[in-house]
């Protein structure tokens, strides 16, 4: 049997690991829809999350929130752009671990287009809240983003391999 090369099963699997975190977060936020009533906060059994939803026009973390219309078309051709570098950026790493940083990114960008595309705004429902302190309130593509961010410093600045 003949042995499959690495670099082609990423080609393979990455785009459909890409697909899979937009449909997570594509579920996640319509399940948002369906059982959240906006801005009525829903306590959690987890002590520092809890749901709320909300809809952002801006970008992370709500800046740039409730500007005008331009400003989302922008925000739309700005995000669609770097995704089309992250995907080439993925095709061209030769760091497995960066490259799934990348896709995680990617996936979230992705999530994030697609309901800026819709609906000119972003679905969030996930509040991060500490000691009655209220952080934020993101979305799974948000956190796709973000992991994928802190991957990328750690294998960049952190993270060296033994043989660099």
């Amino acid at each position: 049997m003949k042995k499959v090369n690495k670099e082609v099963l990423s080609k393979i699997y990455l785009p459909i690991f890409i697909l899979l975190l937009v449909f997570i977060d594509y579920y996640s936020k319509s399940l948002a829809l369906l059982n959240l009533s906006y801005g009525q906060l829903n306590e959690t059994f987890m002590p520092f999350i809890d749901f709320l939803l909300i809809y952002n026009s801006g970008i992370a973390f709500g800046m740039l929130d409730g500007k005008s219309i331009y400003v989302s078309y922008l925000l739309l051709i700005l995000t669609i752009s770097i995704s089309t570098y992250l995907v080439w950026l993925i095709y061209n790493e030769q760091n497995p671990k960066k490259k799934i940083a990348l896709t995680l990114i990617t996936g979230g960008a992705l999530g994030n287009i697609l309901d800026r595309f819709n609906d000119g705004e972003v679905t969030d429902f996930i509040h991060l809240e500490i000691l009655e302190f209220s952080l934020f309130v993101f979305n799974f593509a948000d956190l796709f983003i973000t992991i994928g961010a802190i991957l990328i410093i750690y294998f960049e600045i952190i993270y060296k391999p033994k043989n660099e």
